[in-house]
């Protein structure tokens, strides 16, 4: 490796000259030679100048590199690259791999890339479920965009009871003073509900926002909520039923109904059992009394760190149970109802199997009811060296039975019947039985808890670093 000419290449970098940047790296290489950080200095370098394809095929380069690592930055990377050369197809590979990727520091950048990727396509559950990742990884920081993203994803999906909880989560993570956006899409979810007083109250903070304008279609709506809900009030003009069917809101419907609670669903998906009690839990105030002003600024600091962290853990309950949500909707609820879900039931149990294996933790893959004891029951029941294969499943709403046949490396083979449980929209292993043809029984049965681990990695320092963001034109996108 040339490593006069790296030098200078991180040297160029560092000043802002992409172009230096790109010329000096291009000769830090010998024919045939991988150097992962140089290959990363050179892509961000030509997203800055706008040569996007370039700069994929240097981010390539980079993953070649197997002993560099980063591999779920320089993936991110690619993948925006790519969609600023215009093959998305390409880059939504790219940015897959980059969330699979358990030692990317930021995975959210992936998944707000994949949530803009699938809008763009009109795919909103999948945008959905890539804002809702987004919004839950606890290296966002500020997931509000996400959730104001995902707001407009149950919008879309003409859910906008759920969008009314989408964005008023959003207020709980956002800034005061910069909430206008966040308002104004609230207004027209509670508009689209039928609850005009909420409405009009949403839109008047909205305007109040200097900070924001509404747009033409909020405008509309503003005006609309208020001309329904005087007229409710005072038994206006006739007009107004005609400017509410225009606008597209549904004058008769508003008229079927008080305007005071929402008609298309009788639940609140922050509490769908009917249970008092919050998921997210509302900021609190801090009291101070004789400090300094460099100890409330440091006491701030900590407190707002360990409030977005204990938020997020709340946040994805709620937003586990909105994701669900969609998936009720419409072929979505009556495929979950007769057992299916996401990851199946045959790719938790042949991802298990797989796992044991090849002498990896099978905890990933268990129910939470299963104690550690159990879950080493379990492992110690399933074969090393197996090749197996799933032949049947028994599926429920919430519990699923599969029978597993392991080709064993000493000759033969041996049948496991698996006893799975619903988590969320997949599913988890409850205990594993051994199966014997000629007995028709089985052996022991055991259950075990689920432990699942993360390995967090930081980037490159930012000065002449690869992992340095680097703002593209029409992409909208930053390098890692």
């Amino acid at each position: 490796m040339n490593t006069q000419a790296f030098d200078m290449g991180k040297a160029a970098y560092q000043r802002g000259d992409w172009a230096g940047a790109v010329s000096a790296l291009n000769g830090a290489k010998a024919a045939g030679e991988s150097c992962g950080e140089a290959d990363h200095l050179r892509g961000n370098a030509l997203m800055k100048l706008g040569m996007f394809a370039e700069a994929a095929a240097a981010y390539g380069e980079a993953l070649s590199d197997a002993s560099y690592g980063h591999v779920g930055a320089l993936n991110c990377n690619r993948g925006r690259a790519l969609v600023a050369a215009g093959q998305a197809d390409a880059a939504e590979a790219c940015f897959q791999s980059a969330v699979a990727d358990p030692t990317y520091p930021t995975p959210y950048k992936a998944h707000v890339a994949l949530g803009k990727l699938y809008e763009s396509r009109g795919q909103a559950l999948e945008a959905g479920t890539a804002w809702r990742n987004a919004a839950i990884d606890e290296s966002n920081p500020d997931p509000s965009g996400a959730l104001l993203n995902l707001g407009g994803c149950f919008m879309t999906l003409g859910r906008p009871d759920d969008a009314v909880e989408a964005y008023r989560t959003a207020l709980d993570f956002s800034v005061e003073g910069g909430q206008g956006a966040i308002y104004a899409e609230l207004g027209r979810a509670y508009m689209a509900s039928n609850r005009l007083t909420e409405a009009v109250d949403s839109f008047n903070k909205a305007a109040a926002d200097p900070s924001y304008q509404l747009t033409a279609d909020q405008q509309v709506a503003y005006t609309a909520a208020q001309r329904g809900l005087a007229a409710r009030q005072g038994n206006g003009p006739s007009e107004t039923d005609q400017l509410l069917d225009a606008a597209g809101y549904g004058a008769n419907s508003l008229a079927a109904n008080d305007g005071f609670g929402p008609t298309t669903a009788s639940y609140d998906p922050l509490d769908p059992m009917g249970r008092s009690g919050e998921f997210i839990p509302s900021p609190e105030d801090t009291g101070f009394f004789s400090v300094t002003e460099e100890d409330l600024m440091a006491a701030d600091k900590d407190k707002r760190q360990a409030r977005r962290k204990h938020s997020h853990r709340g946040l994805k309950v709620f937003l586990t149970i909105l994701i669900i949500l969609i998936v009720l909707a419409g072929a979505g609820g009556f495929a979950f109802w007769r057992g299916y879900g996401w990851p199946t039931q045959e790719a938790v149990v042949s991802d298990m199997f797989s796992a044991a294996s090849q002498g990896n933790d099978i905890a990933p893959y268990l129910a939470d009811s299963v104690s550690s004891e159990q879950s080493s029951e379990i492992s110690a029941l399933l074969p090393a060296g197996a090749t197996s294969t799933v032949s049947g499943v028994d599926r429920s709403t919430g519990s699923s039975t599969a029978l597993v046949t392991a080709n064993l490396p000493s000759g033969g083979s041996q049948s496991y019947q698996v006893t799975l449980v619903r988590s969320g929209l997949g599913w988890k292993v409850s205990g594993v039985e051994l199966s014997f043809a000629s007995q028709g029984a089985s052996s022991s049965t055991t259950t075990g808890t689920l432990s699942n681990s993360t390995t967090d990695q930081t980037d490159a320092a930012a000065t002449a670093s690869p992992d340095t963001e680097a703002a593209t034109a029409d992409a909208s996108t930053e390098a890692n």
